[in-house]
C-alpha cells in the first residue's frame, strides 16, 4: 500500500506522508504543501482539516463509537465517578483506588474560591448571563493564582492548577446561579462528593433545605461524563489554539467557555427544549413540526437531530434517554416535553427523508430534559455543559504543551476583498 499521497499541481506532481492512526484513521500530511508549491487547502469549518494528532479520545461518527482513552463510553456511563474520567482523560489511565482517593481529596481541599472573587459576583447585574460570569471568574483565577501561570509549568504545577480549576468551576457555577435569583451563597461541603456537592450548593437554601436524591446524582453524574471529551469541536480547538500561543490554562479555559456559549455548541440542548414547549404551546402536533422541518421553503429546525461528526445515533443519547426514564420513574413524576420528545424521534427514525439524511438523535435531544427535570434553569444549560467539558479542555491543552513542538495555531485564508487601491483623503471624497 502506498505510504506517499500524490497531489497534481499546474503539471508538478508533489508528495506527502500518509500518517495512519491506531483506529486505522488516514491523513495526507500536507505540512510543507504552501511551501513546496505556495499553495494552500481551503477548508472552510475544518470538517476535513484535522488540526493535531491526539490519543485522547476516539469518535467514529459512522458507527456511533466514541471512546475515552480507548474504553467505551457506554462502560464508563454506568458507574464511573466523574472524578474518574477527569483523571482517566488528563493522565491517561484509569486511577488505582489510592491514587482516586488522593485525587478526591485534592478536591476537596481546592473547592473554596477566593474571598475576594466574591465581590465580582457583586458586581454583575442580576440579568448577568452565566456564562458570561463563568469566563470571566476562570479568567480572573489568573490574578488570584499568579504562581500556576507560566509560560511551561511544570507536571507538578499542571496537575495543580487542573484540580484547582475542576473543582472550583462548580462553585463559581453554582455562586451565578445563586447570585441571578437573589439568594445567599451556599459553600461547599468537604463532606459531599462532587456532584452532590455541587446539587447541594445550587439548590439548598434557608427556606428550603435540599433532597440530595440518588437517582439526580446519578443522572448529572452521566450528563458530566458524557459531556467530558468530543475530540476536536469547536471549543476545544478554541482551547488548543489559544493555548498554542503559551497562554495559561484559566485564558485558555476561559476562551473556550465563551466557544461554547454559542447555540450551535453549548446552548444546543436549549435550544431542544425551547422548541420542545414551541411544539406543546401550539397544540402538540408532532407530524406538522416533522413536515415543517423536511419543507425546504420552512424556516423551521428540527433541534436536536443530526451532527456535525455522528452519522449514526448518537451513542450518548441512548443512554440520556435511558437516564431520563429513570428520573421519570423513579422519582414518580411525568413531564409532556419528555412525551413529545419520544413521539418526535419515534416519528423521526421511521420516516424515510430522516434515514436517508442520516438525521438521528443527538446528546442535546435528552440532556436538556434530564437538566430541566433536576431543576437547572435554561440559561445555566451551557455552564453545566462547560463543567461536563472541563476535564476534555484540560487533557487538550496539558496534551498540547506536552508535546514534541508547541506550534502556535495560525490558519491560512484565501483573500477575496479589493485589489490595491488609492487612499482619497477625506476633503476629496
Amino acid at each position: 500500500m502506498d505510504t506517499k499521497a500524490k497531489i497534481i499541481i499546474e503539471g508538478k506532481t508533489y508528495e506527502y506522508p500518509i500518517v495512519t492512526g491506531t483506529e486505522g484513521e488516514k491523513a495526507i500530511d500536507i505540512s510543507a504543501l504552501r511551501k513546496d508549491s505556495g499553495y494552500i487547502t481551503l477548508d472552510v469549518g475544518y470538517a476535513n482539516t484535522g488540526s493535531c494528532t491526539s490519543n485522547i479520545t476516539f469518535l467514529d461518527g459512522e458507527k456511533g463509537i466514541l471512546r475515552y482513552r480507548g474504553i467505551p463510553i457506554e462502560d464508563l456511563s454506568d458507574t464511573a465517578s466523574f472524578v474518574e474520567i477527569c483523571f482517566l482523560l488528563i493522565y491517561g489511565h484509569l486511577p488505582t483506588k489510592i491514587e482516586l482517593e488522593k485525587y478526591s481529596e485534592a478536591f476537596t481541599k481546592q473547592s473554596m474560591i477566593h474571598e475576594g472573587m466574591k465581590s465580582f459576583f457583586d458586581g454583575y447585574p442580576l440579568t448577568g448571563h452565566p456564562m458570561g460570569i463563568l469566563s470571566a471568574m476562570i479568567g480572573s483565577m489568573a490574578g488570584y493564582y499568579p504562581e500556576l501561570i507560566k509560560p511551561n509549568p511544570s507536571k507538578e504545577e499542571i496537575d495543580l492548577i487542573s484540580v484547582e480549576l475542576l473543582s472550583k468551576v462548580r462553585t463559581i457555577a453554582a455562586f451565578a446561579y445563586k447570585k441571578s435569583i437573589g439568594e445567599p451563597y451556599v459553600y461547599p461541603r468537604h463532606d459531599l462528593k462532587y456532584v452532590p456537592n455541587f446539587l447541594n450548593m445550587m439548590f439548598n437554601s434557608p427556606t428550603k433545605p435540599y433532597e440530595i436524591k440518588p437517582v439526580i446524582v446519578n443522572a448529572l453524574r452521566t450528563f458530566l461524563v458524557l459531556h467530558a471529551d468530543h475530540e476536536q469541536n469547536c471549543s476545544t480547538s478554541t482551547v488548543r489554539l489559544v493555548g498554542s500561543g503559551l497562554a495559561n490554562l484559566f485564558a485558555s479555559v476561559s476562551a473556550g467557555v465563551n466557544a461554547l456559549w454559542g447555540s450551535l455548541h453549548g446552548g444546543a440542548n436549549q435550544a431542544v427544549i425551547e422548541m420542545l414547549q414551541k411544539i406543546q404551546t401550539e397544540g402538540g402536533d408532532i407530524k406538522k413540526y416533522v413536515d415543517m422541518a423536511k419543507d425546504k421553503n420552512s424556516k423551521f429546525r428540527l433541534m436536536g437531530f443530526g451532527h456535525r461528526v455522528y452519522k449514526n445515533y448518537d451513542p450518548r443519547a441512548k443512554i440520556l434517554k435511558s437516564r431520563a426514564d429513570d428520573l421519570f420513574r423513579e422519582l414518580n413524576i411525568s413531564d409532556p416535553l419528555l412525551d413529545l420528545a419520544k413521539k418526535l424521534e419515534d416519528i423521526a427514525l421511521k420516516d424515510s427523508y430522516f434515514i436517508e439524511r442520516k438525521l438521528y438523535p443527538n446528546v442535546d435531544f435528552y440532556s436538556g430534559i434530564i437538566l430541566r427535570t433536576i431543576g437547572i434553569p435554561l440559561n445555566m444549560f451551557p455552564v453545566m455543559f462547560a463543567i461536563g467539558r472541563m476535564p476534555g479542555w484540560i487533557a487538550h491543552w496539558k496534551e498540547m504543551l506536552e508535546g514534541a513542538e508547541v506550534k502556535i495555531g495560525r490558519p491560512r485564508q484565501i483573500y477575496t476583498g479589493n485589489n490595491v487601491r488609492k487612499f482619497i483623503p477625506i476633503e476629496q471624497r
